[in-house]
């Protein structure tokens, strides 16, 4: 089901017009920007650690990919109303 909505989510960011307001989101919202950067940042970092965190390592990766995507979705979202104003 990720894969899926990954998959969607990948396919409306990547189409021309809704690229460009996002971009645009992101100029506008630049905390939210630094926000996906930093939290992209850990999990790579978390993901290459050799050790688990005390048993949290895998919980704090699927819990920053949903940090990423609902940021990610809450740009597309002022995305697509800046869009019909």
């Amino acid at each position: 089901m990720r894969f899926i909505s990954g998959l969607v989510l990948g396919v409306v960011l990547s189409m021309g017009a809704v690229t460009l307001y996002a971009q645009n989101e992101r100029a506008m919202h630049p905390r939210i920007a630094a926000a996906i950067e930093a939290l992209r940042d850990a999990r790579n970092y978390l993901e290459s650690a050799p050790h688990d965190f005390g048993g949290h390592k895998a919980a704090a990766i699927r819990a920053t990919d949903d940090a990423i995507r609902q940021l990610r979705l809450a740009l597309a979202y002022r995305a697509r109303e800046d869009r019909r104003h």
